[in-house]
């Protein structure tokens, strides 16, 4: 039997973005690549091709035979969420929604023309409702972002490193721009908790998901505060081993993990970001076509500079102290070389001055 729209629907009421943009909640290094990919030339030309490449209209089939089509009939508690969350977001357009059997708890979006959202009965059968609002908005935002057709490029990439030799670069060339693709991912992963956050505006939902993603349903067995403190000893924890291992374990993964992706949503609460957001202070979408790929640029370059500072990493520390260090070294060569120049130059003022002072 169907449900009711108004019986579905969320009760408390939740704030609304008009015309918000997706560059409200990218992470900066995620906004300047997916900026600077827009400007690119040639780029709208290589998203044809990979469209000739890859049937969406086969991968649509599969899931309409396959799986459940998420209506006001079928899952109407979920086509509910997927509602509020476009509505939040002030997006005009609803993308289709499956739901999978598979035990694996996942969502994921996918497709180049028309983003198709897939949660897995593993995932919705663990999360309760304002969890899973939190996710559906999460997925939304790599709908809002445009990352499913980036997202469908890695995995095609990653499909054809098997037939790479034959291309320019060969697999050498494809494994780099996969790592760079993952690199970027990861941080599409923080965009999207961070629009997963601006729906559902309850950030315990949204760490309680991180909880259940890690440790899965035993909420009662574990702590939201403990599991942040988790995260920053995963950051900081052990020596240069330590390191190495947290950038090569990292740069294996299309996402960060749950308990750093905890960390650093609440980090984002504490940074002021969000309340602005929430108060009306975000980019429009008007202006998207005016958005400065150089300054986007400078922000996830500031970014990464602030993450340098403020980390407690063993490594990240060394990296610190050496720009410290090198910092420091140019003022000493600065301060001599101007002992060396500045004074010669103030007496050669100064001795310039002397027969004006004479003629007087």
């Amino acid at each position: 039997m169907a449900v009711d729209m108004e019986d579905a629907a969320p009760a408390r009421v939740r704030k609304t973005f008009p015309g918000i943009s997706s560059r409200a909640y990218e992470h900066p290094a995620d906004r300047a690549a997916l900026i600077a990919l827009r400007k690119l030339a040639g780029f709208d030309s290589l998203l044809k091709l990979l469209n000739s490449l890859i049937n969406e209209r086969e991968v649509r089939l599969l899931l309409l035979g396959n799986a459940v089509q998420v209506s006001r009939q079928q899952f109407p508690r979920l086509n509910a969420l997927l509602e509020d969350a476009c509505r939040v977001l002030d997006q005009p357009t609803q993308p289709e929604m499956f739901v999978q059997q598979s035990p694996r708890v996942n969502a994921m979006t996918i497709g180049l023309d028309k983003p198709v959202i897939v949660l897995t009965t593993g995932l919705v059968e663990l999360l309760d409702e304002e969890e899973l609002r939190f996710v559906v908005a999460h997925e939304l935002g790599h709908a809002f972002s445009g990352h499913a057709v980036y997202r469908t490029m890695l995995l095609w990439l990653m499909n054809l490193t098997k037939v790479a030799s034959v291309l320019p670069g060969g697999v050498l060339g494809i494994q780099a721009l996969i790592k760079a693709l993952l690199e970027w991912y990861r941080k599409a992963e923080i965009s999207c908790d961070r629009a997963g956050l601006l729906v559902s505006q309850d950030i315990e939902a949204a760490i309680r998901t991180h909880m259940k993603l890690a440790g899965g349903a035993h909420l009662y067995e574990m702590n939201p505060m403990v599991f942040i403190d988790q995260g920053r000893e995963y950051e900081s924890t052990g020596d240069f081993r330590d390191s190495l291992l947290r950038l090569s374990l990292g740069s294996q993964v299309t996402h960060p993990f749950p308990a750093v992706r905890a960390l650093d949503l609440t980090r984002w609460v504490d940074s002021g970001a969000y309340a602005r957001i929430l108060t009306g202070e975000y980019p429009r979408r008007d202006d998207d076509a005016n958005a400065s790929a150089r300054e986007a640029a400078r922000d996830a370059f500031d970014s990464y500079t602030e993450g340098i500072k403020n980390s407690t990493d063993p490594l990240m520390t060394k990296v610190r102290d050496f720009m410290r260090e090198a910092g420091a070294v140019g003022d000493r060569l600065g301060e001599k070389m101007y002992r060396k120049w500045g004074p010669q130059s103030d007496n050669d003022s100064s001795d310039e001055r002397e027969p004006e002072d004479s003629e007087e």
